[in-house]
């Protein structure tokens, strides 16, 4: 332990080669705009860390013990296909990890820090809007119950940066995590044939995130680490279909092996339902709209299975055919997942016919895509109405259109929830409620996050607060304002989202 509250395992587990030590650049007028306390009590954080002038100096970077030695780490990965040798946190510094009250320790990262000598010729630096779209779209895919990183803080820095569309003010996250490994960590070391070190950074994802798995021969574990992460990989990315969320930029170094979601750049929540639809403005070609996520979640797999062939077997032919055999039941292990959660999307509980009402789901979303209806708002109506229930159905047929498709897929879900087709019906409160915690009524919708950006860049944190009081409730109405639950006007319609680097 390197002081009372922070410990250094990256600098104790990780290979030597694979971080930099780095001090962060000091900031003019840092000021506290959002503080998770809520998070800070998960970590028992003195009162100093919390508010203050000395929390701002610290978490701002200009004031950080001496104790704490933060470093950047190095990885490489795959960007929109293309292999891309070296990367690394560019803009972002590892202070150390934190003991969350579970007993895991947690990574603690100052994001927008300044330069590093990963940098490619950036600034280092983040701001506000790109900062306050992370603090509010992670705290709400947490809410959600989604694996996640974590805002801690957001701070602005009292300067001025330069991004594509102009002059922006600074401003830097304090992000949690489970850790910050990722597909690219292993890609770094593959690069350059270093086996030492893919060997060390193995272990470590181990040891951290599956120590169940120590017990194991080195080479077998080695591939039951793999086929966690594909377990871990496919739940995820079912996780985020199920809200319609759209990460847009699923490059290999954006993906954990603890399973959690990352980086949220360019990222979106779906209003009216499209199967293939792309929000990110980096993303041209729709490599990841938000039905190819699962594909690419696979093609990710398979660039990080190949760092670890070495470790797999020595002969390079029995390890391609190891990390075959377990990569070509990822389409079944993501079906696990995905099935069930379609079928609780409509209220059906896991049964025997999980793939037959999973196909129910489907032909509801294909009605919805034609109608353009609204993905969220759709399944919470459909909670609402009783399936035998006239008032409902006829909201239903506005919502969905009133066409012959719409009516027989209604029947059918009728006769699905009462047993006449010959299935196991369900009881009608028991469909309700798994609705109600399967379907969510608040999600940060793009237009109120756009809108919320705008204003914090102008000064004005208030719509940022409010809308984060919202998406922290994302599955009761709580008496909050209709506003947030419903879609965008046509001219409120977000059409891209930005990265923001």
């Amino acid at each position: 332990m390197k002081n009372r509250l922070f410990y250094a395992r990256h600098l104790e587990d990780l290979p030597e080669t694979g971080w930099r030590r780095v001090a962060p650049e000091p900031v003019s007028a840092p000021a506290m705009l959002l503080f998770n306390r809520e998070l800070a009590a998960d970590f028992d954080l003195p009162r100093d860390w919390q508010s203050g002038p000395l929390a701002v100096d610290r978490w701002s970077g200009n004031a950080l013990p001496d104790t704490i030695e933060p470093t950047a780490l190095a990885y490489a990965g795959h960007q929109f296909g293309q292999p891309v040798p070296q990367l690394g946190d560019g803009r972002a510094l590892l202070l150390g990890q934190l003991r969350h009250r579970d007993g895991r320790l947690r990574d603690v990262q100052l994001k927008g820090s300044g330069r590093t000598p990963f940098s490619r010729m950036g600034d280092g630096r983040a701001g506000i809007g790109p900062v306050l779209r992370e603090f509010l779209v992670s705290e709400a895919m947490a809410a959600l119950g989604i694996p996640t990183t974590r805002a801690l803080a957001a701070l602005a820095t009292g300067d001025t940066i330069q991004r594509q569309f102009g002059p922006e003010p600074g401003a830097i996250l304090v992000r949690v995590a489970s850790s910050h490994l990722r597909f690219g960590s292993f890609e770094y070391f593959a690069h350059r044939g270093d086996r030492e070190g893919l060997q060390r950074l193995a272990d470590a994802a181990v040891a951290w995130h599956y120590p169940d798995l120590l017990s194991h021969d080195p080479r077998e574990r080695c591939l039951a680490l793999l086929e966690r992460v594909m377990e871990q990989t496919a739940s995820l990315v079912s996780e985020w279909m199920r809200v319609g969320f759209i990460h847009g930029v699923m490059n290999t170094d954006n993906m954990t092996l603890s399973g959690e979601t990352l980086d949220y750049g360019p990222c979106a929540f779906m209003d009216e339902f499209r199967a293939g639809q792309v929000l990110s403005s980096v993303d041209r070609g729709g490599r990841y709209a938000f039905d190819q996520q699962p594909y690419m979640a696979q093609w990710n797999l398979t660039r990080l299975a190949e760092c670890l062939l070495p470790l797999l077997d020595e002969d390079t032919d029995t390890a391609v055919d190891r990390a075959e055999g377990l990569l070509t039941r990822f389409p079944d292990c993501f079906r696990q997942f995905h099935h069930p959660m379609l079928a609780a999307k409509i209220g059906l509980p896991p049964t025997p016919r999980v793939e037959e009402d999973a196909a129910l789901t489907e032909r509801l979303l294909g009605l919805m895509e034609q109608a353009g209806a609204d993905f969220t708002n759709t399944f919470r109506e459909l909670g609402r109405a009783a399936p035998t229930e006239a008032a409902g159905q006829q909201r239903l047929v506005a919502i969905l259109g009133d066409r012959p498709d719409t009516r027989t897929w209604l029947k059918a879900y009728a006769r699905r929830c009462e047993g006449d087709d010959g299935g196991p019906g369900v009881a009608e409160s028991d469909r309700r409620a798994r609705m109600a915690e399967t379907n969510p009524v608040h999600i940060p919708r793009n237009h109120l996050v756009e809108a919320a950006l705008v204003a914090a860049e102008g000064g004005d944190l208030r719509p940022a607060e409010d809308l984060l009081k919202v998406v922290r409730s994302p599955y009761t109405a709580n008496g909050l304002p209709a506003i947030y639950r419903q879609p965008p006007e046509p001219e409120e319609r977000v059409h891209a989202t930005f990265c923001g680097t």
